[in-house]
C-alpha cells in the first residue's frame, strides 16, 4: 500500500467519524423533541422552528465556508468547525428557556457548516472517479450511524438522566476527532484527475450555476431534505403520540428505521452507482431516481398502519430509509462528476444552501404547522374546546402524508438530471484540460 493510499484510508476513517458526530449532534434535538417541548411549553410549530433556524444558519454560513474550502487548508477548517460545534452542543444542555436553546443550536449550525464542503472536496481529491461513489458512501455512513446513535443513546440517557445529559455526552468524541483531522495530509486539488489546468473564467458561482445538472440536483436536494428533516424531527413524537410508546422505545424504533437501515442503502447505492457509472454516464442518478420512486409507497403504507402496528411500521419505514439513503452516495458523487475540482467546495455549499434554505428549513416548520392545523381541526370536529393528546396524535398523523408525495417529486427531478448529466460531464472534462 502506498503512502497516498494510507493517507486516503486514514482521511476517510476520520471523515466518517466526523460526519457521524455531525449527524449525532444535529439529531439529538429531534430525538428528545417531546421532553424539550413539554419542559419549555412549546407547540409543534415552535418545535419545528428549532430545526428551521439551525438549517437557515447552516446554509447561510456554508456558502462562504465553501469558498474558503476551495482556497484554504480543508483539514484545518474541519478541525476548527468540529471543535466549535462540539462545544456548542454541550452548551445546549445548559439552556434555561426556548430562546437560549435556539441560540446554542445556531452555534452548532455554524460549526457543522464546515463539514460537508470540505469533507466532500477532500474525498474528490483522494479517490478517482471510478471509486468515488463507494468512498462517498463510507463518508455518508456517518449519517445513518449518527442517527442510530443519536436515537439510541438519547432515548436511554434522556429517560435515565434527563434530556440535558445527552448533549453533554456528545461533546467529548467531537473534540477527539477534531484533533485527528489535523493529522490528515492535505492532497493537491485536482491531481487525481490529472488535469493540466483548473482555471475557469468568470465568477465561480456563475460557473457552477451554468451546469444544467446542478439545477436538477438542487431541486432534488430541497425536496429530499424537506422530507428528511420533517421525518427526523417528528417520527419519534409520532410514535409516542399515535402508537403510545415511551421515549426510549420510540427512539429505538427510529434508530433502526431511520438510522441503521440507511447504511444498507448507502453501501448498495454506492456500489451499484459505481457499476452503472462505468456503463452509462447517468447511472448514478438513475439509481437514486428509482430508489426514491420505490421508497414513496413504503412510507404511505407505513402511515396506513393502525395504532399499535409498530412492527410493520418499522419494517416499512426501514425499507424506505434503505432506499432513500442511496441518494447520498450516488447524487453527491454525481456533483463531483460535473463540477471542476477547484469548484467542488463552492458547488457543494451552493447545493447545501438551496436544499437547506428551501427544503430542510421548511420541512420541520411546515410539518409542525400542518400538525397543529390538523390537530385543531380534529378538536373542532369533535366539538371540544381544549387540546388533548389524541388530537395532537391525529394532527401529526395527517400531516405526515405529505412525505410520500414529495418523495415522488424528488424522484422526478432526478430523472430530469439523468437527461443532462452526460453533456455536463463532457463539458467539465473539456473545460479543465
Amino acid at each position: 500500500m502506498t503512502e497516498q493510499q494510507r493517507n486516503a484510508r486514514f482521511a476517510l476513517t476520520v471523515l466518517f467519524g466526523i460526519n457521524l458526530m455531525n449527524f449525532f449532534d444535529r439529531q439529538i434535538a429531534g430525538a428528545l423533541g417531546e421532553p424539550i417541548r413539554v419542559e419549555f411549553g412549546l407547540n409543534d410549530t415552535q418545535l419545528g422552528l428549532v430545526a428551521t433556524v439551525f438549517t437557515l444558519v447552516y446554509a447561510a454560513v456554508g456558502v462562504p465556508l465553501g469558498r474558503l474550502t476551495d482556497n484554504w487548508l480543508r483539514t484545518r477548517l474541519i478541525a476548527i468547525g468540529v471543535t466549535f460545534w462540539s462545544v456548542l452542543t454541550a452548551a445546549s444542555g445548559l439552556a434555561w428557556n426556548y430562546t437560549s436553546f435556539l441560540l446554542t443550536r445556531i452555534g452548532v449550525g455554524i460549526g457543522e457548516a464546515s463539514c460537508a464542503p470540505a469533507g466532500q472536496s477532500l474525498i474528490g481529491d483522494l479517490y478517482p472517479p471510478e471509486r468515488r461513489a463507494r468512498a462517498m458512501a463510507i463518508f455518508m455512513l456517518g449519517l445513518p450511524f449518527g442517527l442510530f446513535a443519536a436515537y439510541m443513546l438519547s432515548g436511554y440517557i434522556g429517560e435515565t438522566w434527563g434530556w440535558r445529559a445527552a448533549f453533554f455526552v456528545a461533546c467529548v468524541p467531537g473534540l477527539i476527532l477534531a484533533g485527528l483531522a489535523l493529522f490528515i495530509k492535505e492532497p493537491p486539488r485536482g491531481a487525481i484527475e490529472q488535469r493540466t489546468s483548473l482555471a475557469l473564467p468568470g465568477s465561480p458561482f456563475r460557473s457552477v450555476l451554468r451546469i444544467k445538472t446542478m439545477w436538477w440536483i438542487v431541486l432534488s436536494g430541497l425536496l429530499f431534505n424537506f422530507n428528511s428533516y420533517a421525518v427526523n424531527v417528528f417520527q419519534t413524537p409520532f410514535l409516542q403520540r399515535f402508537h403510545e410508546l415511551g421515549l426510549r422505545d420510540a427512539n429505538t424504533i427510529s434508530a433502526v428505521s431511520l438510522g441503521l437501515t440507511g447504511a444498507i442503502g448507502l453501501l448498495l447505492g454506492g456500489w451499484l452507482g459505481d457499476r452503472l457509472r462505468v456503463k452509462r454516464a447517468n447511472g448514478r442518478v438513475l439509481v437514486a431516481a428509482f430508489a426514491l420512486l420505490f421508497a414513496a409507497p413504503c412510507v404511505f403504507m407505513a402511515l396506513q398502519q393502525p395504532k399499535g402496528g409498530v412492527v410493520v411500521f418499522t419494517i416499512l419505514m426501514g425499507a424506505s430509509s434503505a432506499l432513500s439513503f442511496a441518494y447520498y452516495s450516488t447524487v453527491y458523487s454525481a456533483i463531483q462528476d460535473v463540477v471542476a475540482p477547484n469548484l467542488r467546495g463552492t458547488a457543494v455549499s451552493l447545493y447545501f444552501f438551496a436544499m437547506y434554505v428551501l427544503g430542510a428549513s421548511f420541512g420541520s416548520t411546515i410539518m409542525g404547522a400542518l400538525s397543529d392545523y390538523f390537530a385543531n381541526q380534529a378538536m373542532l370536529n369533535a366539538g371540544a374546546t381544549q387540546m388533548a393528546a389524541h388530537f395532537r396524535a391525529a394532527g401529526l398523523h395527517s400531516a405526515m402524508y405529505v412525505i410520500p408525495v414529495l418523495m415522488l417529486l424528488c424522484s422526478g427531478s432526478l430523472f430530469g438530471a439523468s437527461r443532462t448529466i452526460a453533456a455536463d460531464m463532457h463539458a467539465m472534462v473539456t473545460q479543465t484540460r
